[in-house]
């Protein structure tokens, strides 16, 4: 067997070992509904606990790639060439009315925090802050946010690759701006409201796309002429629906033919219960055709209006090109605040406080 644990290497030896079976289910050396080889006998061959291994295992079920049978061990649900997998639940969309797009108390962001930090910010850089920012973005919070993503989401990406905009809605226009208006647009049904309003007002021809139980239903994705598609992959609102890790290699293989992109709409993710963090596509896509989305509305304050978009390298240009001399949105202020919050360590610790509260309240309510 070839899993190995390298101890020089930061990650924990379950995320290294999670990593490395997954990629040969992704690689089909253990093909759908196979069995994987027992706690014992990974342990046993790679040097480490059987615990190890469980942590490795429980990943890889919550993320969609296995699942456990009782008294039979972990077998196989990730299929590469179609998104038909079985699914746990019957029924259709799991709906929770609980969900709210723009608030939740559990993920308040500490207001002494963010006050001590404005007011530090203001004091340290003085009039710096009414300067004007450069039209992508300060460089400062640009450069936060590639570190951030690298060592949270693994997504590499250079900060020049970031476009800094005033929330969502503004970075949904930009994007029709740059794919352009001639193309047709794909989006999950039902979807964030503010989604479909944007691509109507935008005067762009568009489709709605029905979600399944682990993502969009296979038949009307193959179906689409779409040539992008516009998903949340993790909760999607107000259904709920997060796409399973065959779901999302399926996004990835639709978007693979021809001249298509990916819009990851990857709101509130951070928040996720899991163990690690949420799985991107744009992490996952070997084609640089994903544009990625996140917004500081949900992991602060919807007050604060602030989103940024990762743009593949290839569009980098043609942004700079076709949209440089849009001017940046969001005020100078409020982005040296938000990289400060990144760069001292508040904003991940708020966000794994968060985590970690919502799996003890998960774990009550089993």
């Amino acid at each position: 067997m070839k899993y190995r644990i390298d101890d020089a290497e930061k990650a924990p030896a379950y995320l290294q070992l999670y990593r490395q079976v997954r990629e040969d289910i992704v690689g089909e050396i253990y093909p759908y509904n196979s069995k994987l080889p027992s706690k014992r006998t990974i342990a046993a061959e790679v040097g480490v606990s059987t615990v190890t291994v469980e942590h490795a295992y429980a990943l890889l079920c919550e993320e969609g790639y296995v699942e456990a049978r009782e008294r039979s061990g972990y077998f196989i649900i990730f299929r590469t060439n179609d998104g038909f997998v079985a699914s746990t639940e019957k029924g259709g969309l799991r709906l929770h009315s609980f969900y709210s797009h723009e608030n939740s108390a559990a993920a308040e962001f500490p207001f002494s925090v963010l006050a001590k930090t404005m007011r530090r910010v203001m004091s340290d850089l003085g009039e710096t802050i009414l300067e004007k920012s450069p039209n992508v973005g300060c460089p400062e919070l640009r450069d936060e946010i590639s570190r951030y993503l690298a060592r949270s989401r693994g997504i590499d990406a250079d900060p020049g690759q970031i476009i800094i905009g005033s929330g969502s809605e503004y970075l949904y226009g930009l994007i029709v701006e740059l794919l352009g208006r001639d193309r047709k647009y794909a989006i999950e049904a039902p979807s964030y409201k503010k989604i479909e309003q944007v691509y109507r007002a935008s005067d762009v021809q568009f489709e709605m796309l029905p979600l399944g139980t682990d993502g969009l239903e296979s038949a009307a994705l193959w179906a689409s002429d779409a040539d992008i598609l516009h998903v949340s992959p993790y909760r999607s609102f107000p259904s709920g629906v997060s796409a399973s890790a065959s779901k999302r290699h399926e996004y990835i293989g639709w978007a693979g033919k021809g001249d298509r992109y990916i819009v990851e709409d990857d709101f509130e993710s951070e928040f996720s219960v899991s163990k690690k963090p949420e799985e991107t596509l744009f992490s996952h896509s070997s084609k640089d055709n994903v544009i990625y989305m996140n917004t500081f509305s949900k992991t602060i304050s919807p007050a604060l209006r602030v989103g940024y978009m990762v743009l593949p390298k290839h569009l980098v240009s043609v942004f700079a090109e076709k949209l440089g001399f849009y001017s940046c949105t969001v005020p100078t202020y409020i982005q040296f605040v938000l990289a400060e919050l990144i760069s001292n360590g508040d904003f991940e610790r708020h966000i794994n406080r968060v985590r970690r509260q919502k799996r003890k309240e998960n774990m009550g309510e089993k």
